[in-house]
């Protein structure tokens, strides 16, 4: 069996993007928290369950 070397980690992303949203949360209040994610679902285009062209 031929093993091939990874170009992308999608575990170590994964972990380093929550990593990086839990720092930015930590230091915001609860009204900032849904603030933040409210104006990211406005700007957001890729919707879950539709293919990018």
């Amino acid at each position: 069996m031929k093993t091939t070397e990874k170009t992308f980690d999608a575990v170590r992303f994964m972990r380093q993007q929550r990593d990086k949203l839990s720092k930015k949360l930590s230091t915001m209040t609860k009204e900032e928290v849904l603030e933040y994610f409210n104006e990211r679902k406005t700007h957001t285009t890729i919707k879950p369950g539709t293919q990018q062209p």
